[in-house]
């Protein structure tokens, strides 16, 4: 079955062709980071309006990159949510059209469950069950993964995710939009133990996730060592000591956190999903603590941590072929509970 897959949850414009017997086709992707930047986050008007240019010609890309045409296709996804929901509407309306116009059949996918199933894009694929790690955007959660449409929650951020908290406190430290990965490479220049920051509900005995707090701590720091709060008057050698405690925090937390999970439930894979999983420092002590358990940790391809098209082809081929799609109405879910999926409700 050959899926073509719409992703405009946000600021990345995301098409791909996913085949059940070849895998990942094609896919193509637009980032509108530089035009975010000059604002210092997502502007949801511009989006839209940049989503809209932009889909035609990248689904033209990747049809001629697969060596398809619009006929082949077998089906056609989207994301459903959550997201922007101007945004969300640009691939609803286009994937929608499309596959009423070929008589294909159109499938709405939840944006967090790309994320989730993302690693089977790779080789190894892993064998469910497995434990899952998302940390994207706004989410830092861990969820049991028992197979395509079933999960259970384990934990849960209960404020500031932790790439919220990599961009506020890259923010705080003067640094350009997008914060994290800027964060995260002023961090290699740091010195450990140079300074001291929390790590939020590291004791806790559950597996929710806090960062607000550490973000604050950031705040607190930077008020007291520049005249006020202006990170420019900070010498760049202390941002970055701040910028590596800060990320050796948040790593210390999604560690500790996942450890827990896999304990909990007994599964000996791990699956580490969403823009945070690219994160370097957070690779490298995952697949060592897990590693020194005997299990295995797994990773998509960094260029599929962020938002893509390819995650959202991926899911609409698995549902696709189990599942009965009715007529071409459809609507978007900016905000939409993972776990709603294992209710018995139309994704449409």
């Amino acid at each position: 079955m050959r899926v073509l897959g719409f992703e405009t949850s946000c600021d990345e414009t995301g098409v791909a062709v996913y085949d059940t017997e070849r895998g990942l086709v094609a896919h193509a992707l637009h980032s509108q980071v530089a035009m975010h930047a000059a604002y210092g986050g997502v502007v949801p008007e511009l989006a839209s309006r940049d989503h809209v240019q932009r889909v035609v010609p990248l689904t033209e890309r990747t049809l001629a990159e697969a060596g398809l045409t619009l006929a082949d296709l077998d089906g056609i996804a989207y994301t459903q949510g959550p997201g922007l929901a101007g945004a969300l509407l640009v691939g609803a309306g286009v994937a929608t059209a499309l596959g009423y116009a070929l008589g294909k059949p159109v499938i709405g996918v939840h944006h967090l469950e790309g994320h989730l199933l993302s690693p089977l894009l790779d080789d190894p694929k892993p064998a469910f069950p497995f434990v899952a790690l998302l940390v994207s955007g706004g989410h830092s959660q861990l969820f049991e993964v028992e197979g395509v449409g079933r999960y259970r929650l384990l934990g849960d951020t209960q404020d500031d995710a932790a790439g919220e908290a990599f961009d506020k406190t890259a923010k705080l430290l003067g640094l350009a939009y997008p914060g994290g990965p800027a964060l995260a490479k002023l961090a290699s220049n740091g010195r450990d133990g140079a300074i001291k920051l929390p790590r939020p509900m590291l004791t806790s005995n559950n597996l929710d996730f806090s960062f607000s707090g550490l973000k604050t701590a950031v705040l607190t720091l930077v008020r007291r060592e520049a005249q006020g709060g202006d990170p420019s008057a900070l010498p760049e050698a202390r941002k970055a000591d701040i910028a590596r405690e800060f990320q050796a925090a948040i790593v210390d937390v999604l560690v500790a956190k996942s450890i827990a999970a896999i304990d909990a439930t007994g599964h000996r894979r791990l699956i580490v999903a969403g823009g945070v999983g690219a994160n370097v420092e957070l690779r490298e002590r995952l697949r060592a603590e897990i590693g020194r358990r005997g299990g295995a940790v797994f990773f998509p391809d960094p260029a599929f941590c962020t938002d893509n098209g390819a995650m959202i082809a991926l899911v609409g081929a698995l549902r696709l072929e189990t599942t009965h799609v009715g007529d071409y109405r459809f609507t978007v879910k900016p905000r939409w509970p993972l776990e709603e999926l294992n209710a018995p409700v139309s994704l449409r």
